[in-house]
């Protein structure tokens, strides 16, 4: 059977490969904590799986709430998703609406920025890692153009765990302007031990484009969950929920 309405350039769509788990091995190609979430944590989690006969809170109006107040932010500067990965793909669909409207990161980087940008019916622009497995910001905001919509920066970078300097983001987000959306996906900033990393929460107020990706897969022990957040500007943060697919956070993850 042909069925001509799937798109064609699907075929060529890279599949996201996790790592492999080998039975009695200690599995480390995904990045996940081995320990087990904490007593409270699964008794919430049992809770909230004891109502899993209605849909969750479709604004997430809890977790939206309590992250604004420890991030220290207004709520309607949050936009929640099933993982860091799905707000991706919510700002790709966000921002780009023609096969000629770009997205720009660095690659080698997290395996989901081509596929998601693919997904979106966007055109993927990779920019190379410089010697040192480091951004090469300078080339990636020389690769920004006329039909540039959305740059994304992985600090600590998914996977060679480098970061990129306060400084270095500074001048970076000045280079591209105020136009295009930067994202900085920060879904390992909890392991950030150099001093001179950028924070995203310390750039946002004066850079309304930039849009900061965190989750609660790594440091908080929570990948089987799916559930990550973008802190934006409230406008931004408006049009990633309304791309956001309906009931996609649980209630179990929220």
């Amino acid at each position: 059977m042909s069925v001509t309405t799937i798109r064609a350039d699907l075929d060529g769509l890279p599949a996201y490969v996790p790592g492999r788990a080998v039975p009695g091995a200690i599995k480390l190609a995904s990045n996940e904590v081995p320990l087990p979430p904490t007593a409270p944590v699964l008794a919430a989690i049992a809770e909230a799986a004891a109502l899993g006969n209605r849909y969750p809170d479709l604004a997430s109006t809890s977790l939206t709430t309590r992250l604004a107040q420890s991030l220290g932010v207004d709520a309607e500067r949050i936009a929640t998703g099933c993982g860091s990965v799905s707000i991706c793909q919510q700002l790709v669909q966000a921002t780009c609406l023609e096969p000629t409207d770009e997205v720009v990161f660095a690659w080698r980087s997290f395996e989901a920025y081509p596929i998601v940008t693919q997904i979106g019916g966007a055109t993927a622009r990779r920019v190379p890692l410089d010697g040192d497995l480091r951004h090469d910001l300078d080339a990636m905001a020389a690769a920004v153009g006329p039909h540039t919509r959305l740059v994304m920066v992985c600090s600590p970078n998914n996977p060679t765990g480098t970061v990129v300097t306060r400084t270095e983001m500074d001048r970076f987000l000045a280079a591209v302007g105020p136009d295009v959306i930067v994202a900085l996906d920060e879904a390992y900033h909890e392991y950030v031990t150099d001093p001179d990393a950028a924070d995203g929460l310390s750039l946002i107020d004066t850079h309304p484009n930039l849009v900061v990706l965190r989750t609660f897969s790594k440091a908080y022990r929570l990948a089987a969950l799916r559930v990550g957040y973008a802190i934006a500007a409230p406008q931004v943060a408006a049009a990633l929920r309304k791309v956001c697919a309906p009931f996609s956070v649980s209630s179990v993850a929220q």
